[in-house]
């Protein structure tokens, strides 16, 4: 398919880089295509960001019949533009379409547009250490029809934001609470596929651990509210006694990309990782008996966030005396340096525009 390109007549001026905040700026561009049932997916183009027009009767507005993906774009010190692992990002797109019952969409098409998105906007890049291009793909049922059913029409957009670090200050722990009274999702749920719903399910708990001083959920699953599941917006990660346990794929919780990224990193160092069921109280035994030397979430947005804090009921568990861990370290500046092009990428992970 062609990707047709309509230049902009007005050029945004770019925010300073000490001043951007995730998900608040966009890029002078955005990538569009619709799909039409028995016509499949047409009319590729890459034009100035700006309003869409749906219908009010639009089903994605009724039934949520919708998808996203997000990742990032670096520029290097050289000044030559990557994406990291974009290739797994548009394979889990596609998983997750299947769950929605949402048509696939041709991966090696969807990098090519990316490619040429990120291209036309590679200005809008930032350079100082920690920022990056945040890239948000998403699809979303357009059929004007008020009735639960499949859609018949679908848009797909690529929307681009120029993001700061995400640690300001440095990377410090988190302080997390174990949610026990909410659930996310079940065992075939949409636990696994990365849709709107699934986040706007959490908002409850999200308020509820923010007034009680903690910054966000480990989610337990919904079914025995026994099993620990992931980070609100993150996968995690434990270290006990010289393990790294991490959940298994059990359909309930995101493949993350970067999860599956530090799992790859861990055994190339030679480290021994478990992907396993882990109980909130085989969790508290093993912090009782000092085996747990460090815990740490992951994910797009921050790559690794250390966890210095895990609230389980009327208990706080304080890891590694709440400070970094070495292993939490050594993951990001590895990932973010590989990310960054200042270090070697022995895994080949990286794709340059």
């Amino acid at each position: 398919m062609e990707i047709k390109i309509v230049k902009t007549l007005n050029p945004k001026q770019k925010p300073e880089e000490d001043s951007l905040i995730f998900g608040m700026e966009f890029t002078d561009y955005m990538f569009e295509m619709d799909y039409t049932d028995g016509i499949g997916w047409h009319d590729a183009i890459i034009k100035p960001y700006g309003a869409i027009e749906i219908m009010p009767s639009a089903m994605v507005l009724h039934y949520a019949q919708e998808v996203f993906e997000g990742l990032k774009a670096y520029k290097t010190r050289a000044g030559e533009v990557q994406l990291f692992r974009p290739d797994e990002n548009f394979k889990r797109m596609n998983r997750s379409n299947a769950r929605m019952c949402i048509p696939q969409i041709d991966e090696e098409f969807l990098l090519e547009a990316l490619k040429a998105l990120v291209k036309i906007d590679a200005a809008w890049i930032p350079k100082s250490p920690g920022t990056s291009l945040y890239i948000r793909p998403f699809v979303f049922a357009t059929d004007p029809f008020i009735g639960v059913r499949v859609s018949k029409r679908y848009k797909f957009m690529i929307i681009m934001s120029p993001v700061g670090s995400y640690y300001k200050g440095g990377m410090l722990p988190s302080r997390i609470y174990v949610e026990s009274e909410y659930a996310r999702t079940v065992r075939g749920g949409t636990g696994e596929a990365k849709c709107g719903g699934n986040y706007a399910s959490g908002l409850a708990a999200q308020q509820k651990v923010n007034e009680m001083g903690f910054e966000q959920i480990l989610w337990l699953d919904g079914e025995e509210r026994k099993y620990i599941e992931e980070v609100g917006t993150s996968n995690v990660f434990f270290l006990i006694d010289g393990v790294f346990v991490t959940p298994s794929l059990e359909g309930t919780i995101l493949n993350g990309i970067t999860r599956k990224s530090v799992i790859d990193l861990l055994k190339y160092w030679g480290e021994r990782v478990e992907e396993r069921r882990i109980t909130i109280d085989e969790l508290t035994e093993a912090y009782d008996q000092g085996k747990i030397k460090e815990a740490f979430a992951t994910g797009t947005a921050a790559v690794i966030s250390p966890i210095g804090t895990l609230g389980w009921q009327e208990r706080e568990m304080t890891f590694n005396a709440g400070k970094i861990g070495d292993y939490s370290k050594k993951i990001y500046d590895t990932l973010y340096g590989v990310q960054t092009g200042s270090l070697e990428d022995p895994l080949n992970w990286i794709v340059k525009i």
